[in-house]
């Protein structure tokens, strides 16, 4: 990852401007500490700190077309850039790097280009001879952006909020799958798929079709110029981003330029689910496995620089972000700068818990659009600004544009989790690389059921973490909290005291309203609570009734099974939602 940062419309433009855009670009330097780029024009600035990924010898940004009247920065990957490169035969490149391509895309198609993108990415461009101005996200929004105004008039864009929260009288995120254009004025969607709208699609199931387009969508995160390694945390999602990576990297030409054995990575507390299981992944595969642990009070003791660098104070993402943030440092002390990982494989297959109880395939589709439209506020934010804060990359091949829409495509009868026809949650996907010929995975390793992160770095992680926060959190504080926080109102010792962590980094109105909660996201989990309807016995969003339950969910013995859904049913669901659901119900 990159962090970029722009500026437009700047009253001031003297020599102290340009250092004070300099200072603040200085605050996402841990997003890219290879180089810093800047460029001015006129009260017009763009601003780079560069992660080498690709081409790091002549890739540094901002980037231009030939005569420089054209500028950008961008943070991402375009995986599709050699075959855009061959739509430009007209064009002179400068810079084997995969992001040149959108100055010169932009020159050939005007701002209408951005679909033709296949990759993660936010970036901003100037167009020098009218001072016009555009700026893109990607299409789930994997890559951060936000937005932001100064009292001057001045427009801001930034990777993450630290470097504009000082400086702009209002911010938000800025949506993903949206381009913002100067000469419009206004956010406008690009990226409009047909599941954006929530039809119900019948297109038929192919588990050959689905097992090649995720072998593509893993393969084509393979391109870089520097160590790379795979996030295993020994669940379905990672197991199989693993496996196909493995394979593929034992016969590519990458191989002869780090080896032909894939590094794999994990972490939790000693004695962990995950460490176990992605140790026997990790046998299975071959890997290169580094298995890293840490400790709760490790934990805590990061935990202000975590939610600073994450910036959220949502319960889950909080939890989750932790030992991910310790294993990137550790990922990053051994060299490696990129990694993929196995994020929005539940949100596209329906594999949260409480998919057990969907009524029908009409409700279990649109609940995995919500989720989806969801993810750039909850994992990916979590797995990007965990793995940026360190200097390392993480892709993710399950949020691969084609993969997404090829999976929205297919009628959600075949995601159903059906008992009667031995169909568990995810299992079009699991059934895809169920090969007995050459497999991928052991079947039990593919037919493992989910374990919540934050859980499987190991079950006293949240124990530890709430016992923290009810020794710093007092029953006065939380039952004042509606008058201190009265926008989503904490509800809980532990969100309290992420609250105040955050308000000390963050104490804007705008900066709080960039965490999602309340009452705007309670249809989110509308569906949820109508499919269970004891969901309010457990409002803990971890997840902690987990194991076993599955097969609880395939019995209705009474009210004790179903109770062991709703605590699966809280899996990474943010703590405004669980609150929202429990004042639903």
């Amino acid at each position: 990852m990159c962090g970029i940062l722009a500026v437009f419309g700047c009253v001031d433009n003297s020599q102290a401007k340009r250092s004070r855009i300099i200072e603040l670009s200085r605050r996402l330097r841990h997003r890219g500490p290879d180089w810093s780029g800047l460029h001015c024009h006129q009260d017009c600035y763009l601003a780079h700190q560069r992660l080498a990924i690709v081409d790091p010898t002549s890739g540094d940004q901002p980037l231009y077309n030939e005569d420089k009247t054209v500028v950008v920065t961008v943070n991402g990957e375009i995986y599709n850039h050699k075959q855009l490169r061959e739509k430009l035969t007209s064009h002179q490149f400068r810079t084997g790097s995969d992001c040149e391509v959108i100055a010169h895309l932009y020159e050939e198609y005007g701002e209408d280009f951005v679909d033709m993108l296949d990759g993660m990415f936010s970036f901003i461009l100037l167009d020098t001879r009218d001072k016009s101005f555009i700026a893109a996200r990607d299409a789930i929004g994997i890559t951060p952006l936000y937005m932001g105004w100064g009292l001057d008039g001045s427009v801001w864009f930034a990777s993450e909020m630290k470097a504009l929260s000082d400086d702009c009288e209002r911010f938000m995120s800025f949506l993903p799958g949206h381009i913002y254009s100067s000469k419009h004025g206004e956010l406008r969607r690009w990226y409009n798929p047909p599941w954006y709208a929530e039809r119900i699609p019948s297109a038929p199931y192919d588990p050959l079709v689905l097992r090649v387009a995720f072998e593509k969508a893993v393969l084509k995160r393979l391109m870089t110029d520097v160590p790379f390694g795979v996030l295993l945390s020994g669940g379905l999602d990672s197991s199989l981003v693993a496996a196909v990576a493995s394979r593929h990297l034992a016969k590519s030409e990458a191989s002869f330029q780090w080896g032909s054995q894939l590094h794999t990575f994990c972490i939790g507390l000693e004695g962990s689910p995950d460490l176990k299981a992605a140790r026997e992944v990790a046998d299975y595969l071959g890997t290169r496995h580094h298995e890293f642990h840490f400790t709760v009070q490790e934990g805590l003791d990061a935990l202000e620089e975590v939610i600073y660098h994450i910036e959220t104070y949502d319960v889950t993402t909080v939890r989750a972000s932790t030992p991910m943030f310790l294993m990137s440092r550790k990922i990053k002390s051994l060299g490696v700068k990129m990694v993929l990982s196995g994020e929005g494989s539940d949100e596209i297959f329906g594999g949260y818990l409480y998919f057990h109880k969907a009524p029908n395939k009409e409700e279990f589709h649109e609940e995995t659009c919500r989720k989806i439209k969801a993810l750039h506020l909850y994992d990916c934010l979590r797995a990007n600004k965990s793995t940026s804060a360190w200097g390392v990359e993480a892709r993710v091949p399950f949020l691969d544009k084609e993969f997404i829409n090829l999976v929205m495509s297919i009628d959600p009868e075949w995601k159903m989790i059906r008992p009667d026809l031995g169909r568990i949650e995810k299992w079009v996907l699991r059934n895809a690389f169920d090969d007995d010929q050459t497999p991928y995975l052991p079947k039990h390793i593919l037919y493992r059921q989910k374990e919540q992160f934050s859980d499987g770095v190991g079950y006293s992680w949240i124990d530890g973490l709430k016992d923290h926060a009810n020794q710093h959190v007092t029953d006065a504080m939380l039952l004042n909290a509606s008058f201190v926080y009265p926008e989503n109102t904490p509800t809980s010792k532990e969100a309290y005291y992420y609250r105040t962590i955050f308000e000390r980094f963050f104490p804007k109105n705008a900066a709080r309203s960039t965490v999602p909660g309340g009452p705007s996201v309670a249809c989110s989990t509308a569906k949820a609570v109508e499919w269970v309807a004891a969901w309010s016995k457990n409002l803990d969003p971890s997840g902690r009734a987990a194991l076993g339950v599955h097969e609880a969910a395939y019995e209705e013995a009474g009210e004790a099974q179903n109770a062991r859904v709703i605590n699966g049913a809280h899996q990474k669901l943010p703590q405004g939602v669980v609150e929202s659901a429990a004042a639903v119900v």
